[in-house]
């Protein structure tokens, strides 16, 4: 696991929330320029983060790109998870091969309130389209990794996923080489994340 999505409607608000509940202040991460959105950071340990997302007020021409139902959003809640590959084209050729449509490798970046330029490639599962099968990431040569900066003091200890086709979704993730998230039934899709915070430990969901 690279990193956990975490959508709201207004980005301060949503910094607001996460440090209620954690007791920790997530940092302006940047904007993701021609996609709509900014986001802020949290780390979650070694190379593991918590992106807050939300639509970018000063990109209100531009719907979210990457997570188009960012913008009908009425609650926060995760919307998404990503997992760091060192060959995103051989998780390309794997996910052909288990009959799966992608959306092809994307380039992506974001410039840093410091300046520095943080590139990527990303590949999303495009059909059969199931929410919370995580897309993956590979992080470009030489670009420091978010969590290396991001505020310190919470710890990932556990991820699950609930939903109603807990088995096909089980079955995918064996598929794609994930292998470590528990997914159970549940009535509705929903991924939960424990964290040990200096607030203590804390579900987010």
């Amino acid at each position: 696991m690279d990193h956990l999505v975490f959508g709201v409607s207004d980005l301060e608000q949503g910094i607001d929330l996460i440090e209620r509940r954690t007791g920790v202040r997530a940092h302006f991460g940047g904007q993701h320029q021609g996609r709509g959105t900014h986001n802020a950071l949290l780390g979650l340990g070694d190379r593991q983060y918590l992106e807050i997302i939300a639509p970018d007020p000063e990109q209100a021409g531009t719907p979210p790109t990457m997570f188009p139902h960012l913008a009908g959003l009425t609650q926060p809640q995760f919307i998404a998870w990503a997992v760091a590959v060192t060959d995103i084209d051989a998780v390309a050729a794997k996910a052909s091969a288990s009959n799966y449509q992608i959306g092809g490798a994307i380039d992506g970046s974001r410039m840093r309130a410091d300046g520095k330029l943080l590139t990527w490639r990303s590949l999303v599962i495009a059909a059969p389209a199931v929410p919370l099968v995580p897309f993956f990431i590979q992080w470009g040569e030489g670009t420091p990794h978010p969590s290396q900066d991001a505020p310190p003091g919470c710890r990932l200890t556990s991820l699950a996923i609930e939903h109603p086709e807990a088995e096909r979704i089980g079955l995918m993730l064996q598929a794609l080489g994930v292998a470590d998230v528990k997914v159970a039934p549940g009535a509705q899709a929903r991924l939960k994340a424990r964290l040990q915070t200096p607030a203590g430990a804390v579900e987010i969901s």
